[in-house]
């Protein structure tokens, strides 16, 4: 049931295109080449130039970005870029007026003198195409045109960097607009609006809604499904989190997603684990609001339950398989034990170099019991390695490499238990060789843990994830 995003976009944007027609009633509007042609890009620059000059007032200025909008969604991706660089390249800032700017702030005797100058530098920093870009915010559905005008200029910035000056503007007001104050925390049940359950289904990252009976489990009594929105983007998460109401730590998503599980009194229930978290929006990457959610259903929950005690994640492990068999294939002295060799090489008949990649290249070793207590051991060390000791390069202080482990460190969370077998889907086996974690979120030590992992990037580890480090 999930549509690929560039088939949401599609409609999406077919839906805008017969919405926004509706302020444009100018019918000596050529249509353009769909890659934007040179002749069509000058027309283009005059449209732009006049929503700039703001001439006949708020509606007129409206009327011209509709028609820019518009123009935007009949090209092609070559055209769309084209558009799109003629904003990045033509309406920045005007170089000359900023150096004399600086030199203006540079010269001020007074006070009154400087902070006049730091205005003016200020005004001459604000390239013209950020207040191209705000006109859209007023029209119909203009901020998520916005949002995944973004998502398209990244994929576009693999190939055209220029683009980047434009991408980072965008970000700037979507930051701004997307400040958590906006948003609102909404409890999504299975008597939620039709379109927005769809839209659940179609933004689910992590483990895929394969039905609406999939669905209506995911939202029973014993569940709860909570999801960002903001006002004015009433019909659209920006991100949601699913929750299961059960008692103990939950150690395998299969128990989890069971339809066929018996439904537990909520009442009952003594910890809250967050299994599945899904950012929706691609156009408001690396714009968090993550950690806030999970603050604000972790307050939620506990004054509805106050028998919970304990509020944890079953978490996917997304690069550790691909981390593993980059080591594989690079070598590394001692990567395993001289005891995991000799247990591997005495199963698959393999060289030491080998064992191990060759029990992985077979799909279904996970349901062959020898294989699976063979590989148990050291696929569990060294996961344990790759989420709590391996880094990304760069930064003031070292940070997870695995980036599910950073969003929860970074929210002050412990790794808590890696649980074997815990996701034996193929994307499961894909990403992690089966292996999930829980991420304990332990009221009184969320703070504390932040801290230490933002400032010197350190770990909060039980002493089971210390265990499997040390051996």
């Amino acid at each position: 049931m999930n549509q690929p995003a560039g088939i949401r976009l599609i409609h999406r944007l077919k839906a805008w295109r017969n919405l926004w027609s509706s302020w444009d009633h100018d019918s000596d509007v050529r249509p353009m080449a769909p890659d934007l042609s040179e002749a069509d890009g000058e027309r283009v620059r005059r449209q732009m130039r006049a929503c700039l000059e703001t001439r006949g007032g708020e509606v007129t200025a409206r009327k011209r970005a509709a028609r820019l909008g518009r123009v935007y969604l009949d090209l092609n991706p070559e055209g769309r870029r084209r558009f799109l660089a003629l904003i990045a390249h033509e309406f920045g800032t005007n170089p000359a007026e900023v150096d004399r700017a600086i030199t203006g702030v540079q010269a001020a005797a007074t006070p009154a003198e400087r902070q006049a100058a730091e205005q003016a530098l200020h005004q001459a920093l604000e390239a013209p195409r950020l207040k191209l870009l705000t006109q859209f915010n007023a029209l119909p559905e203009g901020v998520k045109f916005l949002v995944d005008l973004r998502a398209e200029m990244m994929t576009m910035m693999r190939t055209d960097p220029m683009l980047a000056p434009l991408e980072t503007d965008l970000r700037t007001l979507l930051v701004a607009w997307f400040d958590v104050g906006f948003l609102e925390l909404m409890r999504i049940t299975w008597h939620s609006p039709a379109a927005l359950l769809e839209k659940i289904i179609a933004y689910e990252a992590v483990h895929a809604i394969k039905s609406w009976d999939d669905l209506k489990n995911r939202l029973d009594s014993d569940r709860r499904l909570y999801a960002f929105l903001h006002p004015r983007m009433p019909d659209e998460p920006l991100i949601f989190v699913q929750v299961a109401l059960v008692k103990g730590m939950a150690d395998n998503v299969h128990t989890v997603l069971d339809e066929e599980a018996p439904v537990l009194d909520p009442g009952e229930a003594d910890t809250a684990i967050f299994y599945s978290i899904s950012n929706a929006q691609r156009g408001l990457d690396g714009i968090s609001f993550g950690n806030f959610l999970i603050k604000r259903v972790v307050d939620s929950l506990s004054h509805e339950f106050p028998n919970l005690k304990a509020f944890a994640t079953l978490s996917p492990v997304p690069g550790f398989r691909p981390w593993l068999e980059k080591k594989l294939k690079d070598g590394e002295p001692g990567f395993l034990t001289v005891s995991e060799h000799k247990t591997l090489k005495a199963v698959t008949g393999v060289g030491a170099k080998g064992s191990l990649k060759a029990l992985l290249a077979r799909e279904d070793w996970c349901v062959d019991e020898a294989r699976a207590a063979t590989l148990k051991a050291p696929l569990t060390r060294l996961c344990a390695r790759y989420l709590a000791v391996e880094k990304r390069p760069g930064g003031a202080a070292p940070r997870a490499l695995d980036p599910v482990a950073h969003f929860h460190l970074s929210n002050g969370a412990r790794m808590e238990r890696l649980n074997w077998l815990a996701d034996c889907s193929p994307k499961g086996m894909r990403q992690s060789a089966g292996l999930m974690i829980n991420y304990l979120y332990k009221l009184s030590e969320i703070d504390r843990n932040h801290e230490s992992y933002s400032a010197q990037g350190k770990v909060a580890l039980s002493s089971q994830i210390r265990t499997w480090v040390k051996v």
